[in-house]
């Protein structure tokens, strides 16, 4: 596949070509795609801020057809785009096909948004006056995304900046940047003008600066280290941004805990899509009477994963993203080992029909709060349980990270249920349920600094992608 850029409505793939390859197969070079210039990110800039006018002004219909028809779009290739991001990415075919029809699901969500955001009439304090609320586009907006939900989280950015009248210029990931290419090609299908969107494509590094300094607004998803520097950018031209980052999610078992929901929730939320979510289970705190027995059936659920090539019907796990990662996940795996954590299952490469980076989902036990393993976001097929006393001790335990995206619990007592939703400093909390998976009509995101400015998804994407303005009519006169 040879990967094009898209500026002013015109495909491009002058520059350097980077590859990407198959973490399934390192054998199979999946694509080739230009690396942008920054006379490229100006020129989409500045198209982008040309066309705003236009855009902002376009009758809601029209814009909430043309996202309505990409998403129809996104769910007649759902396969294609699925297999792809399998190949490019390393998620199962399963995998890859679910999270391009939620893609299509977002789109869809947005054209209905477009026809239902309301504004808001007030009477006045005044006689003779009234007040009218009214939402604007923020202006151009820069989407910056990462490499674990290719056509996910490109969309839910996409489609929410044009719902609300931006215009945008999308950077995903060096990575695994086919699928927003594809998302490109349809959203041209479907009839969005010249200039509107515009994708540019390769290292963030050659081009981020000029994007953040320049767009009015800037929505990134990634590790926090990197939101921490696009904030920084982005303060002296006070440019709005929205963070979505990392995560060391806490999943609290207690004794009264039904096994069987205890276990499926933390290997799903733990070992699902490589462990490669920021809303994955990274910490399994278990308290004592329910410890021995919880750990016996984890083990077991662990050790039946299937890890393999992405496109196996058999395969459960696929293979880490890319060496970067799969080195990552090695090294906290070595030095949990040697701060004395031991290995309950997995730990180690394992081989498949092809050369992959096929790491197994492993788990640690005897880990405590302190251990580099519990205390910095690893983003992989790794976790360690976490012995505590009692609930309190379980609380404190989850609370004592600085990270706070997402939490669970499992418990079938209503009252413990609601203690914890309560006193979880998490910008999401799940009872009896994965810690990850999240449904795009509701919003999402953390506190810092797992998260910064408005929350993504459902009606509260509004509060970044738009700016209130507020007017004073005196209607006597007119």
């Amino acid at each position: 596949m040879l990967g094009r850029q898209l500026i002013d409505g015109q495909w491009r793939s002058e520059g350097t070509l980077i590859p990407t390859v198959n973490p399934s197969d390192l054998d199979e070079i999946v694509g080739q795609y230009p690396q942008a210039s920054l006379a490229d990110a100006q020129e989409a800039l500045a198209v982008a801020r040309a066309q705003l006018p236009s855009w902002s002004r376009t009758n809601i219909q029209k814009r909430a057809d043309i996202l309505r028809k990409t998403g129809d779009l996104l769910l007649a290739r759902a396969n294609d785009v699925g297999t792809l991001l399998a190949r490019e990415e390393g998620k199962t075919l399963a995998e890859g096909i679910g999270e391009t029809v939620r893609a299509a699901q977002v789109f869809h969500y947005f054209a209905g948004e477009v026809l239902r955001h309301p504004g808001q009439w007030h009477d006045s304090l005044r006689d003779g006056h009234n007040v009218i609320v009214s939402y604007e586009p923020v202006g151009v907006v820069a989407a910056i995304t990462p490499w674990n939900f290719p056509i996910a989280i490109p969309a839910w950015k996409t489609a929410a900046a044009l719902a609300y009248g931006n215009t945008v210029i999308l950077k995903p990931s060096e990575f695994a940047p086919g699928c927003a290419v594809q998302l490109a090609e349809m959203l041209v299908e479907a009839g969005l003008p010249a200039g509107v969107f515009n994708l540019l494509l390769g290292n963030g590094r050659v081009i981020g600066q000029t994007l953040v300094e320049e767009a009015d607004a800037v929505t990134f998803t990634g590790a926090t280290p990197t939101g921490r520097h696009i904030l920084q950018m982005a303060a002296p031209a006070m440019t709005k941004v929205q963070l979505e980052l990392g995560g060391k999610n806490p999943f609290i078992v207690l004794d009264d805990a039904d096994l069987d929901v205890a276990v499926e929730a933390a290997a799903q939320g733990t070992w699902g899509q490589t462990g490669q979510r920021c809303t994955g289970s990274e910490r399994i705190i278990v308290t004592k009477g329910i410890h021995d027995a919880f750990v016996e059936r984890l083990i077991k659920a662990v050790d039946a994963f299937r890890v393999g090539h992405a496109l196996d019907s058999s395969t459960q796990i696929g293979p880490v993203a890319n060496l970067a990662q799969l080195e990552k996940n090695l090294g906290f795996i070595e030095r949990a080992r040697a701060s004395g954590a031991e290995v309950a299952v997995g730990g180690h490469l394992v081989e498949a029909r092809t050369r992959g980076h096929f790491l197994a989902p492993t788990l640690f036990l005897d880990t405590d709060n302190r251990m580099e393993l519990n205390r910095e976001e690893i983003f992989g097929p790794v976790a360690g349980i976490i012995k505590v006393e009692d609930f309190d001790e379980a609380i404190a335990v989850a609370g004592d990270c600085e990270l706070a995206l997402s939490s669970g619990i499992a418990t079938t007592s209503l009252r413990n249920a609601e203690r914890y939703r309560r006193e979880s400093t998490a910008g999401m909390v799940t009872v009896n349920a994965p810690t990850a998976g999240v449904e795009y009509h509701v919003p999402f995101g953390g506190r810092a600094p797992s998260g910064f400015g408005g929350r993504e998804q459902g009606s509260a994407s509004a509060e970044f992608f738009t700016e209130i303005k507020t007017t004073y009519i005196n209607h006597g006169v007119l």
